[in-house]
């Protein structure tokens, strides 16, 4: 059961009208709405390929652009966590370095997902009609749906705990209602493109 007296206490050290806490949030928030309405538009109009001259570069361009503003989100994240005060309980080393290992796992499922799927794969590749052969099973898909997603909601968790930011732990909080929304909004436009396939392949 949520201790809620506990959760008030702690979030009452954020101050969510600050202007870089509401500027981290709108942060968060954009990114996969961006993402999936310029993948859906070019699924539909193939617009963003005609422009770059293939499939391949259009996606890598949308890749690209999605990097900077994952790094602009993290900065965001960042400077709202510095100007919000720390929970005084949290500032030791067993809370440093819980954060530091939950951060390094949440790593490790990122990067594996990455070096799973390809540039391409994981950067919307099969909405520019690049489809992959075969459903990847492998690690860390074989541990649990969505890694890239999950696995950076545990950065962000464990860097709020680095920080014994109760401001990071809320931030961290949007981050994975935003990923979960995204999951539910792309998940079965996606299966319904591999659906399209196999029909095709038939």
């Amino acid at each position: 059961q949520v201790d809620v007296a506990a959760m008030v206490r702690l979030f009452g050290y954020v101050d969510v009208t600050d202007t870089g806490f509401i500027v981290a949030v709108l942060s968060i928030a954009f990114n996969p709405l961006f993402w999936n309405v310029v993948a859906r538009w070019e699924h539909k109009t193939r617009a963003l390929s005609q422009v770059f001259g293939s499939p391949r570069a259009a996606c890598y361009c949308l890749g690209a652009v999605i990097l900077v503003l994952n790094c602009v989100r993290s900065h965001c994240f960042t400077e709202a966590m510095k100007s919000q005060p720390k929970l005084e309980g949290w500032d030791c080393h067993w809370t440093y370095y819980s954060g530091l290992a939950i951060s390094a796992v949440g790593t490790l499922f990122v990067v594996s997902s990455f070096l799973a799927l390809g540039f391409t794969g994981t950067f919307l590749g099969d909405y520019f009609g690049i489809l992959m052969e075969e459903k990847v099973t492998s690690f860390p898909f074989s541990v649990l749906d969505n890694p890239m997603y999950w696995g950076s909601t545990a950065i962000y968790l464990g860097w709020s705990l680095m920080h014994a930011s109760p401001a990071g732990l809320l931030l961290t909080a949007v981050v994975a209602i935003s990923y979960t929304i995204a999951v539910l909004y792309e998940g079965p436009f996606t299966e319904e493109i591999y659906r399209q396939k196999q029909k095709g392949v038939k």
